[in-house]
């Protein structure tokens, strides 16, 4: 069974949603026969990877939303953030262009790496504050999975993985994905959103055992997403 997801580096509710799918996923029984995709969204393409923002002067300045009100919906995220394991360090995060680091996805992928390094920019952008549009951030979390520094300089430097990003892209915007996280189940089912544990567990279990429409929304209700107007809860 193939489960494809769409995200983007940058989307706290997409790192959420990651580790509350892989909960789900280690509790049932065929969980090693599913293959995880991990597709590339951007949320923000017109961000600069040469001047990082704070997640405050993002919200402010790109948002117009006010600092008071932008510490108030941080502080909601990092509360659902504990909740699924994960330690936000949102006045540490620098918001970025992230096409450069999907391209190191793309490489990890063709490592069979892709989960892993998924997990590492999550943990590089959210928990250590670090560039993930720094071409040099990106190749020494590549060295760090084993993936030589030179293959990963050449990915992240040059225009080699940009058709498979653009490929993700529009696959998205052609199935009508704005927002994510977005999974996809088997080609068959849908989940949109950071999902409970249970939802995704509940999901996988009837995708595994039934053929349905394409892209049935199996979660419900719209889970707390990010989409190039921001993010919603």
């Amino acid at each position: 069974m193939k489960i494809e997801i769409w995200s983007d580096v940058m989307c706290p509710f997409c790192y959420i949603g990651k580790n509350n799918f892989e909960q789900a996923l280690e509790k049932l029984p065929f969980k090693d026969q599913v293959e995880v995709e991990w597709k590339s969204f951007q949320l923000d393409p017109t961000l600069d990877t040469n001047k990082p923002q704070t997640t405050i002067q993002y919200f402010e300045e790109k948002k117009g939303v006010p600092e008071s009100q932008a510490k108030q919906m941080l502080a909601q995220v990092a509360q659902m953030g504990k909740g699924a394991g994960i330690n936000f360090d949102f006045e540490k995060a620098l918001i970025v262009n992230t096409f450069t680091a999907h391209k190191l996805l793309h490489l990890a992928k063709k490592h069979n790496k892709s989960n892993e390094m998924e997990e590492a920019l999550f943990i590089a952008h959210f928990i250590d504050g670090k560039n993930v549009g720094d071409p040099e951030v990106l190749i020494s979390l590549a060295e760090n999975m084993g993936i030589d520094a030179e293959e990963a300089r050449q990915a992240v430097t040059s225009d080699e993985m940009d058709y498979e990003i653009n490929q993700d892209i529009l696959e998205a915007r052609n199935n009508g994905v704005t927002g994510v996280p977005f999974f996809v189940l088997n080609g068959k089912y849908a989940v949109s959103g950071a999902q409970s544990i249970e939802v995704f567990e509940n999901a996988l279990q009837q995708t595994y055992k039934e053929t349905v429409s394409p892209f049935k929304d199996l979660s419900g209700d719209n889970g707390a997403s990010c989409d190039a107007d921001g993010c919603s809860i």
